[in-house]
This record gives structure tokens, sequence and C-alpha cells, in this order.
């Protein structure tokens, strides 16, 4: 099957073409598609199911091609309610930031509340046909809690910027600076749990085919 991520961000294509490998699924993105028009999409979901559905539907009806969107939130722990990014991790007072912006600006928060701790909340929508639709905002896809501080570390990773203030809070190291095993362990978690519900999703959907084909 050929599957659409709904991102333009390499750095997470990479990520689920790696976890989906054993799935028999081929992973294109939006890049992908060459010279095609794309929806303009407001993401004004209240939650990131919410915007990875209107972000799947949209592509779907569209592109007419199966597809799925993933969204997050971010969610620190004690913080002015104006401070909290929520949905709006990329967009703050309706401008969207760049790399560079986005780290000066978590950079800033940081160093407002002397440090914070928070973690992701994922969600994702996958579409294969009109009768074949799959959400989910499972604990799996939850990030473990992680520290954020306001000295950004010299390296860095496109796509990926608030890597750069992020602390693991196991170790007290940076996460750039932690090693292969203690690195893997977070973000393996949070892609189990992503891998889990494709392996559910394409387990019903090819039931529904199988029943389909012997009611015809």
């Amino acid at each position: 099957m050929k599957l659409l991520y709904g991102t333009g961000n390499p750095a997470k294509l990479d990520v689920m073409r790696r976890r989906l490998a054993d799935l028999g699924i081929e992973l294109i993105g939006l890049k992908d598609l060459g010279e095609v028009r794309l929806p303009e999409i407001i993401e004004d979901g209240k939650t990131p199911l919410e915007n990875a559905r209107k972000k799947a539907e949209a592509y779907f009806e569209a592109l007419h091609m199966p597809v799925f969107s993933c969204d997050s939130g971010l969610y620190f722990d004690d913080v002015a309610e104006e401070d909290q990014p929520g949905v709006h991790v990329r967009t703050v007072n309706g401008k969207y930031l760049s790399d560079e912006e986005m780290t000066a600006h978590y950079a800033a928060l940081a160093e407002k509340y002397g440090g914070l701790t928070g973690h992701y909340q994922n969600a994702i929508s996958l579409i294969l046909d009109e009768t074949h639709r799959y959400d989910a905002m499972e604990p799996s896809m939850k990030s473990a809690s992680f520290g954020l501080v306001g000295t950004p570390h010299p390296k860095s990773k496109k796509g990926f910027p608030l890597d750069r203030l992020s602390i693991d809070l196991r170790t007290g190291k940076y996460y750039y600076d932690l090693n292969e095993q203690e690195a893997a362990l977070d973000q393996l978690a949070v892609e189990d749990g992503f891998l889990q519900f494709f392996e559910r999703a394409m387990e019903e959907y090819h039931k529904m085919e199988r029943y389909e084909l012997r009611t015809i």
C-alpha cells in the first residue's frame, strides 16, 4: 500500500518510514508529490486529535489517496494559561515560528519560570478510503515528561528545535548528550504507540476487505 504522510517535515517522515518498514507500507510525504496543489489547512482544533483529523480529511479530499496526519500538543506543568502552548507549539501570537525563533521563544519561557517540565500529547488520523477511517490519541502515544531549559545545546537538528532545550529528567542530561541506549527508551515507547495503532488499523481494514469480498 502506498500511504501519504501529511507532512512536509523530512525528519518526521524519516522516523515514521523507519518505524513502519515491516508493515509493507510505501510511505511518502507531501514533498514527494511534486507540483501538486495542496489545500490550505487552518489548524484551529482545540486538541491534537481535532487538528490531525482536519489535516487528514483535507488531504484525502484533495488528493484521493490513503493518507494520515499527526498532530502534537505541548503541555507544561504549573505555568500560566497564556504560556501554555497546547496545540500551538509553533504558532505564537498568530505567527508561525522558524526553528531559530522557536528555540529563542521557548528558551525565554524556560528562563521566565526557572526551568520547565512537560510532555507531548500526540494524535493520529488515518483515512484509507471513504469508509475506513481510524483515529487515536492514546496514552501510549504520549511522551515521557521532560525538562526544558533556557540555554540551547550547541547541536541542532532541522525540524526538531526544542530538542536543543530538552533535558532528560532521569539523568539531568541534555537529550543530545544521552548515549544511544538512554536516548532510545522514550522515543521507542512513543514510536511503538504509533506502530501498534497501524497494526490494529491495518488488521481491521484487511478483515473488512475480506468480509466485503465474501458478501459480494
